[in-house]
């Protein structure tokens, strides 16, 4: 497995995909060997340098912390970064759009992580790292997908719904290309569910999601389950609060932009509403009940 970058960067900045190709190298996609860092710092667009947001020593930390932690168990290792990563990395949507933010921190800050957390597994004829995990789309890149994660399933400030969502890795990639995750009670529902044993296996919930999502194009959520609209100074007070921030917690969850949660009724609602419809969802390997 490959060591730590000799040279890390001291803040995040904006690496381009086109510049990340000639450091996605076959030692590297291998997991033999990763690159130094410093010709890779000479190709990056560097961040407003005010913004203690890009400052790499926190998420640095975070990820040694993560590789020690869940050495015997990495997929376990998603549902405690997502939330932390979330809460020290404040972005606002548009900012996590940027692939070129998330490029730069697989490559530049943690590709050794990447290289811990998705191993080589076999293709061709040897094993690899998917390239998507450093350079890819938002349900497939390394810290995106978590990011996003935590972003879509948080309920208001509080985390734990993010922890209960990457257990299932079908839920995650699957809800980060399904817009309709975008509407909370959505996103709580599909927790609900998973807390509740209904689709716990990654078979069930693909059938479950496709079935919500078919059943989407002819059933308005938002109308079925309301939820309070977002409160953008919410959002903008903890961005601007990540100046003076302490390191987030290891042994607890962070707290995250204090919006109301999503309400408990439209929650209730879609879960019994999705339950019915887990019941006739096409489910490969389960006999249907008649």
């Amino acid at each position: 497995m490959i060591e730590k970058p000799h040279h890390v960067p001291e803040r995040i900045g904006l690496l381009s995909a086109t510049a990340a190709d000639p450091y996605l190298t076959e030692d590297l996609l291998k997991g033999v060997q990763g690159h130094g860092g410093v010709d890779l710092a000479k190709v990056v667009e560097p961040l407003p340098e005010g913004d203690a947001r890009w400052e790499v020593e926190p998420l640095r930390d975070l990820v040694d912390d993560a590789m020690y932690t869940f050495r015997d168990n990495r997929t376990d290792a998603d549902g405690w970064l997502a939330p932390r990563l979330h809460a020290t990395l404040r972005l606002t949507r548009r900012e996590a759009a940027d692939r070129r933010i998330w490029n730069h921190l697989a490559l530049a800050v943690a590709p050794d992580y990447v290289a811990w957390r998705h191993a080589p597994v076999q293709g061709g004829d040897e094993p690899r790292i998917n390239p998507a995990r450093f350079k890819g789309t938002p349900d497939r890149q390394c810290f995106s997908r978590l990011w996003w994660a935590a972003e879509m399933f948080r309920d208001g400030g509080n985390y734990a719904p993010v922890v209960v969502a990457c257990s299932n890795q079908d839920l995650i990639h699957n809800a980060l290309r399904m817009a309709l995750v975008d509407h909370r009670p959505t996103a709580q529902a599909l927790v609900r569910m998973l807390q509740n044993g209904v689709a716990g296996t990654g078979r069930e919930m693909n059938g479950l999601m496709a079935a919500i999502n078919t059943a989407g194009a002819t059933l308005v959520y938002d109308a079925l389950a309301p939820d309070e609209p977002r409160d953008p100074g919410a959002l903008r007070h903890w961005i601007a609060e990540a100046e003076s921030a302490p390191p987030v917690p290891r042994h607890e969850l962070p707290v995250g932009p204090d919006e109301e949660p999503v309400p408990e009724e439209s929650v209730a609602a879609l879960t019994t509403y999705f339950t019915e419809l887990f019941e006739t969802a096409p489910v490969r390997g389960r006999a249907l009940q008649v």
